[in-house]
């Protein structure tokens, strides 16, 4: 994947609206790109966190543990959603297992990656930090209309 289909793949990720070319181009290279076959983990519940994922292709489910061998799927994304910048803010252990669904290809930015993004644009990693915060607040407005009832 070149650096110019990065650059697109983040433009288009409610986690960086807003940024600038230059810090979006900033943060293309800073990225590494995975590829995961259909049923591979990306990262397991109870993992440490320390990278978040842009999906660039395919869909990947978010599932947490119900019992000994169940588990509950709670969400599936597909490109361009983002996962993983939960572990990034708190630095907590992962909260869920995500799973590709589908052959998926991702974005990879570590948390030595924001690092230097905050070093590079304090301006552009204050705007990432307020995209995380919507796109958390709509996730969480989402369970809450599931909780009540709502479609």
């Amino acid at each position: 994947m070149t650096d110019a289909e990065k650059l697109e793949v983040l433009r288009r990720s409610p986690l960086f609206e807003m940024l600038s070319g230059a810090e979006l181009q900033a943060l293309a290279e800073l990225s590494r790109v995975r590829r995961f076959g259909a049923g591979d983990v990306v990262f397991r519940e109870g993992d440490a966190g320390d990278a978040l994922f842009v999906l660039a292709q395919g869909e990947v489910d978010v599932v947490v543990r119900t019992g000994p061998a169940e588990e509950r799927t709670l969400a599936s994304f597909g490109p361009p959603e983002a996962f993983g910048e939960m572990s990034l803010i708190d630095r907590e252990d992962r909260s869920a297992t995500v799973r590709a669904k589908t052959e998926c290809v991702a974005l990879q930015l570590g948390a030595e990656n924001f690092t230097a993004f905050r070093k590079r644009s304090r301006d552009g990693f204050t705007l990432f930090l307020v995209n995380v915060a919507r796109v958390l607040s709509s996730r969480l407005r989402e369970v809450n209309r599931k909780l009540a009832g709502r479609p």
